[in-house]
C-alpha cells in the first residue's frame, strides 16, 4: 500500500508540475500549435488573414494620404492557354484556392474579386512577396549611399565574420547565391525552414538562427539556390546600415509615401525584429499600390519613392543560373519568368501557397493574387506546377484587359 501511495503522490506531483510548466509557457505552446496547424485545411484561409492573432507582430506606422483607386471595369477572359491546353479561368481560380484577385490596368481597377469568405479590407500575409518589399527598401538605402552591394555582409554586421556568411557579398545574398546550406522543404518537419518557424513561434531570435547556420553547399556566386534566410541576413544588414529596424524604415520610405489604406504589420521574433522573408501583412489593394509604383519606375503619384535605376536593376536577371532546373530567373529578390522579353518584360513577386504581384510594363498591368492553395507545388499537367499556370493566366489577363 505504501508503494502504491508513493506512486500516486509521484504521479500527482508530475501532473501538477506539468500543469505549472504548461501555464508558465502557455503563450509558447499556443504559438507552437499555430505553426503546426497554420496550413491545415480547415484553418488556412482564416489564418492567412489573421496572422497577428497567432504570432508576435509589430504595427507599421502609416500616416500618408490615402488616394483612392479609380475604377474602369473590364471583363476578364473566359479562358487562357497554358502549355498548349486551354483552361477555364473561373474554374482555375476556384481549383487553386484563390482568396483575392485584383487587376490594375493603366492605374485603374479593371477587376476586383474576393473568395472563400475573405473581404477587401483583410490584411493578408505576404509570405515571400515580402522579399520584394525588402528589396525596395534596400534600393533606397543603396541610393542613400548607406550600403555597397559589393562589400561582405560582415562589414555591416560584424558577427557574420564568424559564421557561414563570412566573406559573402551583399549582392550575392540579394541574388540568393550565398552558397549557404539551407533546406527549404516545407514538407520536411526537420528542414531548416520549419526549424526557423518553430524558433519564431517559441520566442527565439531570428538573428541567432541566421548566425548559427552550419555548412555550405558551394562557393558564393556560383549558382542560385533559394534560401529564405538570406533575406533575413539582408534585413540585418539594412538595420545596421540605417540604424532603423525594417518596419520603421519601410514605413518612412515606402508605406507612408504610398498611403496604404490600412495600417499593415510585420510578424516578428520576440526581439521585435521583422520576419522579413515572409511576415508582411497588407490589403490586396495596398499590394497593388506597391506593384504600381514599380510599374511606374519607382514613382507614386508623380513622386520618386524608389530610385528608378534600382527598379530596373532589381527586376532583371542578375543572379547566376539555378542549382536545379527552374523555369524562372532571379534578380534582387524578384522573379523573372522565362520568355519575359517576349511577354512585355514581365516580372513578379511571389510567395508560397499562391501569393503574387505580377507586373507587365508593356500592357501597363499590375495583378495581385492571394490564395491559400495547399497544393501550390503539386503537378497540374505533366511537370507544370501552379506557378507555371498562374504565369500564363496573368499574361492572358494582362493582354486581354489592355486591348
Amino acid at each position: 500500500m505504501r508503494i502504491l501511495k508513493g506512486i500516486g503522490v509521484l504521479l500527482l506531483a508530475l501532473i501538477v508540475g506539468a500543469g505549472i510548466l504548461a501555464y508558465l509557457n502557455w503563450d509558447k505552446l499556443v504559438r507552437l500549435n499555430a505553426v503546426n496547424t497554420l496550413f491545415s485545411e480547415e484553418k488556412i484561409v482564416v489564418n492567412f488573414s489573421n496572422m497577428r492573432d497567432l504570432f508576435f507582430h509589430t504595427e507599421i506606422p502609416s500616416s500618408g494620404e490615402v488616394i483612392a483607386w479609380e475604377e474602369a471595369p473590364e471583363p476578364l477572359p473566359e479562358a487562357f492557354t497554358a502549355a498548349g491546353s486551354e483552361r477555364n479561368l473561373s474554374e482555375w481560380l476556384e481549383e487553386s484556392a484563390t482568396t483575392s484577385l485584383l487587376v490594375i490596368q493603366d492605374g485603374k481597377i479593371a477587376h476586383e474579386s474576393y473568395y472563400l469568405g475573405t473581404e477587401k479590407d483583410d490584411l493578408r500575409v505576404s509570405w515571400s512577396v515580402a522579399k520584394s518589399f525588402l528589396s525596395a527598401a534596400f534600393g533606397i538605402a543603396v541610393g542613400e549611399g548607406k550600403i555597397d552591394l559589393d562589400k561582405p555582409v560582415e562589414d555591416y554586421v560584424s558577427e557574420f565574420a564568424n559564421s557561414n556568411y563570412a566573406g559573402v557579398t551583399v549582392r550575392n545574398v540579394l541574388n540568393m547565391a550565398s552558397g549557404v546550406k539551407f533546406n527549404e522543404d516545407y514538407l520536411d518537419f526537420w528542414s531548416d525552414i520549419n526549424k526557423m518557424g518553430r524558433v519564431l513561434a517559441l520566442g527565439g531570435s531570428m538573428d541567432d538562427f541566421a548566425l548559427g547556420l552550419e555548412g555550405r553547399e558551394r562557393d558564393q556566386g556560383v549558382a542560385r539556390q533559394y534560401v529564405s534566410i538570406d533575406t533575413h541576413v539582408l534585413a540585418m544588414v539594412l538595420r545596421a546600415a540605417t540604424g532603423e529596424k525594417l518596419p520603421a524604415y519601410l514605413a518612412a520610405k515606402i508605406i507612408t509615401p504610398l498611403g496604404f489604406s490600412r495600417q499593415p504589420y510585420y510578424l516578428t521574433d520576440s526581439e521585435g525584429n521583422a520576419f522579413a522573408l515572409g511576415g508582411l501583412n497588407v490589403t490586396t489593394r495596398d499590394y497593388a499600390r506597391f506593384g504600381q509604383m514599380f510599374l511606374d519606375n519607382g514613382k507614386w503619384q508623380g513622386k520618386q519613392v524608389i530610385p528608378a535605376g534600382w527598379v530596373v536593376a532589381s527586376t532583371i536577371t542578375s543572379a547566376p543560373p539555378a542549382a536545379v532546373d527552374d523555369r524562372f530567373n532571379y534578380g534582387y529578390q524578384w522573379w523573372i519568368p522565362s520568355k519575359s522579353v517576349e511577354n512585355g518584360g514581365d516580372f513578379m513577386a511571389r510567395g508560397i501557397y499562391g501569393q503574387f504581384i505580377y507586373i507587365n510594363p508593356r500592357t501597363r498591368t499590375v495583378i495581385v493574387r492571394n490564395a491559400a492553395n495547399r497544393n501550390f507545388r503539386a503537378p497540374v499537367t505533366g511537370d507544370l506546377i501552379p506557378v507555371d499556370i498562374h504565369t500564363e493566366m496573368f499574361r492572358a489577363i494582362a493582354q486581354h484587359v489592355s486591348e
